[in-house]
């Protein structure tokens, strides 16, 4: 697989930083700061933060950050109380959710099934109509989303790790959800996406589903783990370690950064990342993801069009033995940093931008699902820049993170014995 030179990668990552086409940069938007240098990056102040970090175990990593703020984060002066209670259970390691307009929610089993479940907690029966998943490892049935126009044209997508003659990879499909007769199925069923190539392994699938303000898709997957296969988040003929942005057909949207060109795959939007599980917008409609790293560095990022987040060349993660990444570089030209990285990791999975009237300390931070923090981390920006961290323990691998119409904060929680949790403000 050839791959094209890093100075051509770096210009282009570079030049695409100043296009106004792109959808992520609304119109009359003031020029970016540089990623590096000068008072761009003088950490920013509240009020409302303490004097302490939220995370206080020694990290794994003897790396230091680059920029203010950009790894733990104060933590709030006053922390938020929450009341907790199960509002579903008996799930069979779900994997995301997502509400109905009418308030049910639709909920993806990492084993292949699709229920809805009603507003009284009660799951129903499995939904006929998704196709075979392969389940091991990390695979399965992943993300799902409503269409934009969910309410006319009742379609729905779902992302899952889709079993290949060469093995498996990432796959999007389209189906319309149908209910009739108190009984719901999927009709008009297509697969409009394929992350390629395939591989034969089972972790590293992604994958979350985000609907743009414009009605693009982005995707985010990762790079299937293996050594062999890493490097290819870096290569832009690879669908490895990458977000793409496609239409709801699933073709290349036409202002990507790398259309017209005859090598690198028109769907990518951003590359150089490990495994996306967690992806939101912003007030502004802006794409937010953040990745797993592997012995610490998970990344909060905002992917921008053509732009290289690193991996595996850049990291403030070590191997899992404690090695070093490569040559154990945590900036390099060429690349973006991360806006704010985690070590010890989180386990992020799901993320949602609180936008209710619940809570009001989380007014527009980003929830982010821990798998390994157990828990929800509430994360505050100023700009794009992080003001505080603040830890809500649940005491559960936390799979997925919605918002309800009510405020209320739904978490849904990992493995054979899954659990949706609603939290509320406590006293």
């Amino acid at each position: 697989m050839k791959r094209i030179p890093h100075s051509l990668l770096a210009t282009a990552a570079l030049l695409s930083l100043g296009a106004a086409v792109h959808a992520q940069e609304p119109a009359g938007a003031e020029p970016r700061q540089p990623r590096i240098g000068g008072d761009a990056f003088a950490a920013p102040t509240s009020s409302a933060t303490g004097n302490s970090p939220a995370e206080t175990e020694a990290p794994n990593a003897p790396y230091k950050p680059l920029l203010p703020n950009q790894t733990r984060a104060p933590k709030p002066e006053v922390a938020t109380k929450v009341k907790t209670e199960v509002v579903a259970k008996g799930l069979d390691s779900p994997w995301a959710m997502e509400f109905l307009p009418d308030g049910r929610m639709l909920v993806t089993e990492k084993a292949g099934k699709l229920r809805i479940v009603a507003k009284d907690g009660t799951a129903g029966p499995s939904i006929p109509g998704v196709p075979k998943v392969d389940a091991r490892g990390q695979g399965g049935l992943l993300d799902v989303a409503l269409s934009p126009s969910f309410v006319a044209d009742r379609l729905i997508y779902l992302s899952y790790a889709e079993p290949r003659d060469k093995g498996n990879g990432t796959s999007v499909l389209r189906a319309k959800l149908v209910e009739d007769k108190g009984a719901a199925r999927l009709d008009e069923v297509k697969v409009i996406f394929r992350q390629m190539p395939s591989y034969d392994g089972d972790k590293h699938f992604g994958s979350r589903l985000v609907f743009a303000p414009d009605g693009k898709l982005f995707v985010t997957v990762g790079e299937r783990s293996d050594k062999v296969t890493r490097v290819q988040a870096q290569d832009l003929t690879s669908g490895l370690g990458k977000v793409f942005r496609i239409d709801t057909d699933g073709n290349a949207a036409k202002d990507n950064p790398f259309t017209g060109g005859e090598k690198a795959k028109p769907e990518i939007w951003s590359y150089g990342h490990r495994n996306v599980q967690a992806a939101a917008l912003d007030p502004q409609g802006r794409l937010w993801t953040v990745e797993h790293g592997p012995r610490g560095g998970d990344e909060l990022n905002r992917p921008r069009p053509g732009v290289n987040y690193g991996w595996p060349e850049v990291t403030y993660g070590l191997e899992y033995s404690g090695e070093k990444i490569g040559e154990g570089k945590t900036q390099a030209g060429g690349t973006a940093q991360p806006v704010y990285y985690w070590d010890p990791v989180i386990g992020p999975s799901g993320m949602a931008l609180y936008n209710g009237d619940a809570f009001p300390a989380w007014k527009d931070a980003f929830l982010i699902g821990g798998l390994v923090s157990q828990g929800l981390v509430a994360v505050k920006l100023d700009g794009d820049k992080v003001v505080s961290e603040e830890r809500i323990p649940l005491e559960d691998r936390i799979r997925d993170v919605r918002v309800g119409t009510d405020g209320a904060v739904y978490a849904v929680t990992d493995g054979p014995d899954g659990k949706i949790l609603k939290l509320t403000p406590g006293s």
